[in-house]
C-alpha cells in the first residue's frame, strides 16, 4: 500500500488529506510510476484553493514528479519497468507514492540526472522554456526582468538566461536571497518588498526600461512591472502568488508595451510542444540548467510545505519525497 494526497474540496491545507491507496493497474496506453521525488509548484496551491479549478473533487494534487517506471500498458512500447522518467502537467495527481500516467507524458531521463533534480526542475523548466523562447525571445543583448530570483522557477529562469546571453535584473526580499541570485548568474539586483522598483530598473537600464519582464508576483507588482518595460517591450504576467491581479487598463501599456499571460498548463496540453520543450529541457539538463533544492519534505508533510511556500519562507523548488 502507498499513500495519496486527496484534496476533499477546494480551501486550506485541511483540506488535503492522505489516504491509503493500492498501486493501480495501468490501462493500455498508460505506465505506473513509483516516484522517487515530487515537485512542489505554486500552482498547486492555485489548484488547491480553487483559484485554477480541478476538473472534479476529490483529487490528487500536483503537477510535476520524478521515478521509477514500475509497470506498463499493454500497448506501451518505448518504456520499460526501471526506466528512470520525469514529468510535467496535465493529468495532475503527483502527489502520491504511486500513479498512473499516459505514456506520452514520461520523459526518459539521462543517467546523470537525479530524481530529486528532475522533480524540481521539470515544470519549471518547461515554464522558463515558454518563456524564454515562446513568449519572448531572449538572446544575446537582451536585458530582462526576473521577480523571486531566488525562487525555483527564479533559479532556472537566470540560469538559462544567462545562457542565452541575456542580462538578467533580478528582485528578492532579503539580502540571504540576492546571494543565492547571484549565484545563479544574476547581473543585478532589487532587494527588499518595499524598493523603489520602477526607478531602480531604470537607473540600471539607463532610463530606457527592461525588454522584457517576468511577472508570477500578481497583486500590485503587475502594474510596477509594465512601468520596467521599453517601448515595444513587453510585461509577461504568468502567475499571482502575492494575490488576485487588479484590472489592467490599455493606457496602462502606453507608449507601445505589450502584456503577454501566457499559461504553462495550456502550453504542456499541446503535445507537440510538451515533446519540444522536453527536448529542450533535456539539453538544459546537460548544461546543468536545473532548478536549486531548497528544501525536502516527507510527503506526509504536505501541508506544511505548502504553509512553508505561500507564507514565502523558502528558497529554491521545494521537494515531496515519499
Amino acid at each position: 500500500m502507498g499513500i495519496a494526497v486527496t484534496l476533499t474540496a477546494t480551501g486550506g491545507v485541511d483540506q488535503m488529506q492522505l489516504l491509503e491507496r493500492a498501486p493501480q493497474s495501468p490501462g493500455p496506453k498508460e505506465i505506473r510510476i513509483r516516484h522517487e521525488a515530487i515537485g512542489v509548484n505554486f500552482l498547486d496551491i492555485y489548484h488547491r484553493k480553487g483559484i485554477y479549478p480541478l476538473p472534479s473533487y476529490p483529487a490528487v494534487l500536483g503537477a510535476e514528479g520524478a521515478g521509477i517506471v514500475d509497470a506498463v500498458g499493454a500497448e506501451v512500447t518505448l518504456l520499460v519497468p526501471g526506466d528512470r522518467v520525469a514529468y510535467a502537467g496535465a493529468p495532475v495527481g503527483a502527489y502520491a507514492t504511486t500513479r498512473l500516467l499516459p505514456a506520452g507524458r514520461a520523459i526518459k531521463l539521462p543517467d546523470r540526472v537525479g530524481s530529486r533534480a528532475a522533480a524540481a526542475s521539470t515544470l519549471k523548466g518547461m515554464t522558463a522554456y515558454m518563456l524564454l523562447n515562446r513568449t519572448y525571445t531572449v538572446k544575446p543583448g537582451t536585458v530582462i526582468l526576473v521577480h523571486a530570483a531566488a525562487g525555483g522557477l527564479g533559479a532556472i529562469l537566470v540560469r538559462w538566461a544567462k545562457h542565452l546571453g541575456a542580462t538578467v535584473i533580478g528582485t528578492v526580499s532579503s539580502e540571504e536571497k540576492a546571494a543565492l541570485a547571484r549565484s545563479h548568474g544574476a547581473d543585478h539586483l532589487i532587494v527588499g518588498r518595499d524598493a523603489d522598483l520602477v526607478q531602480q530598473v531604470l537607473e540600471l537600464t539607463g532610463g530606457r526600461g527592461v525588454d522584457v519582464g517576468y511577472d508570477g508576483i500578481g497583486g500590485a507588482m503587475l502594474a510596477k512591472t509594465i512601468q520596467c518595460i521599453r517601448p515595444f517591450g513587453t510585461a509577461v504576467s504568468f502567475g499571482q502568488a502575492a494575490g488576485p491581479i487588479p484590472p489592467v487598463s490599455l493606457d496602462q501599456l502606453r507608449p507601445n508595451r505589450a502584456l503577454a499571460h501566457p499559461s504553462i498548463m495550456a502550453a504542456t496540453g499541446d503535445q507537440a510542444f510538451y515533446a519540444e520543450a522536453a527536448a529542450a529541457l533535456i539539453d538544459a539538463f546537460r548544461l546543468n540548467i536545473t532548478a536549486a533544492i531548497g528544501e525536502e519534505f516527507a510527503l506526509s508533510d504536505v501541508a506544511k510545505a505548502h504553509t512553508e511556500l505561500e507564507a514565502g519562507r523558502t528558497t529554491g523548488s521545494l521537494l515531496l519525497i515519499p
